[in-house]
């Protein structure tokens, strides 16, 4: 009963995460202090969450689990850190559109949704990954981070070449760097989710080996 309860959590915490992200982009693109205001508000229902998450994973690993239950609780605990990571991230992009919103916007922004879209596209997929069972899914999902790093790099080299030519937009640049930053994180949790539905359906660790794609040996 503990395991679903774990598992019900997850998908809470996941819920709330991929929220918060949306609520930021939208709080950005509308320059919305309120919405980006209760986006930071709700970084402590997260917080809170991933609390429960290890409290009652530490309550279960005391009960002898099998050699699966106990990957499914420490695959749990380490996907509710991620998402406590993407919420921090959330909250991050929320402070910077309060500051964005007391100067005049910058064209760049409209870069911005896409890659809030393909990062959490990635989360959501990463953890219906985890909710259907599927290690093969997760492995395809590995790789689609890079499109993210690409337009993370691109907005970069534009707003630096942006702001060289308009020294009196560096402050809201470099802001917006952070912004993109922040959501290619996100895009690094996501795969870090993906690794551990990979690790809790097959028992096979495949972070840091350069083996990702299914079918090969750890």
């Amino acid at each position: 009963m503990e395991l679903t309860e774990l598992q019900e959590k997850l998908l809470i915490m996941a819920s709330h995460a991929e929220a918060a992200v949306n609520h930021a982009v939208k709080a950005l693109i509308r320059r919305d202090d309120e919405l980006a205001r209760r986006t930071r508000e709700e970084d402590s229902v997260i917080d809170a969450l991933e609390m429960e998450i290890d409290e009652t994973a530490l309550r279960l690993l005391a009960d002898r689990p099998t050699a699966f239950e106990l990957r499914l609780i420490t695959t749990a605990m380490k996907i509710a850190h991620d998402l406590e990571r993407v919420g921090d991230e959330a909250t991050s992009i929320s402070r910077r559109c309060i500051e964005l919103s007391l100067e005049p916007p910058l064209r760049h922004t409209g870069k911005i949704p896409p890659l809030a879209s393909l990062a959490l596209q990635l989360l959501k997929e990463a953890l219906d990954a985890f909710v259907n069972q599927e290690p093969a899914k997760a492995r395809e999902l590995i790789p689609r981070d890079e499109p993210v790093d690409v337009l993370n790099k691109q907005l970069h080299q534009e707003l630096v070449a942006y702001m060289t030519d308009h020294p009196e937009t560096i402050k809201r640049c470099l802001s917006l760097m952070v912004v993109a930053k922040c959501l290619e994180r996100i895009a690094d949790h996501a795969t870090n989710v993906a690794e551990m539905v990979v690790f809790l359906y097959e028992g096979r660790d495949i972070r840091h080996t350069g083996i990702k794609s299914a079918g090969q040996a750890v």
